[in-house]
């Protein structure tokens, strides 16, 4: 019970932050991009919110235990044995941006701005996917460690999915569902792999959607604070491997 309520409180100050952004980007038409993205907060606020009820014992858990049931019963009788492509396809969303983007196709952002905004959605999720994993103290479904609520993996997978999105959406709708399909393929991966229950998927799926929300609605303010109009800024971003772990490292010049 105290997990839950310190996780539903940590998404409550998250959410927070995103509503009053609505009143400020735009001068015309405000009540409506209000209204926009509150809209646009509602299905990764629900998803948040469904796993943070599901930290207590209560009838949600229902579906995890039952989906957990059907995949072990699937492995004893086919001899279906785990994958790790999702160790590596997580970020294949945001490749996917990248590689447009050097492919001469439109985005919303320029090149270093993407960059940036990438970057900082992704340091903003780990650092809510982390904080809430060891407060939470889950245990996965193999029972490896007490870090599995919520899925990191997904959140990654859905910060590339979204920013993929939110880069290209006035381009063809067809590119957005196709990262968030390949977003929703990693959080699969990992219930089959048995390293995360139902609701640890949806979560990390919220986080990562939201994180990059953010972002995104609060990066017009930042470039103000940090005087970047009309400056010119150099950024390189370059993948790194320690111990097992792939990540990303990013070097700005201002």
């Amino acid at each position: 019970m105290k997990n839950r309520r310190i996780f539903i409180a940590i998404a409550l100050i998250v959410l927070s932050c995103c509503p009053g952004y609505a009143q400020e980007t735009d001068s015309i038409n405000i009540s409506r991009n209000k209204t926009g993205k509150i809209i646009e907060i509602a299905i990764p606020a629900a998803m948040i919110t469904y796993g943070a009820i599901s930290l207590g014992n209560n009838g949600i858990r229902k579906l995890d235990f039952s989906v957990k049931d059907f995949r072990d019963d699937l492995f004893e009788k086919n001899t279906l044995k785990p994958q790790n492509w999702d160790d590596y396809m997580l970020f294949a969303p945001a490749a996917a941006a990248f590689g447009m983007k050097l492919c001469g196709v439109k985005s919303t952002h320029k090149t270093t701005d993407m960059i940036i905004l990438y970057v900082l959605s992704s340091v903003l999720n780990i650092g809510i996917t982390e904080g809430t994993k060891r407060i939470a103290g889950r245990e996965r479904p193999d029972h490896s460690d007490c870090l599995s609520f919520p899925s990191g993996h997904t959140s990654n997978a859905f910060v590339a999915a979204e920013f993929l999105h939110q880069e290209y959406k006035n381009q063809s709708v067809w590119i957005s569902v196709g990262g968030y399909t390949m977003a929703s393929l990693i959080g699969a991966a990992r219930v089959y792999n048995n390293r995360h229950w139902v609701s640890d998927v949806i979560t990390g799926a919220g986080v990562g959607i939201l994180s990059t929300k953010i972002v995104y609605w609060t990066y017009p303010h930042l470039q103000e604070l940090v005087g970047r109009k009309g400056k010119r800024t150099n950024a390189v971003l370059f993948p790194c491997y320690s111990e097992g772990n792939w990540g990303l490292n990013l070097s700005c010049v201002f």
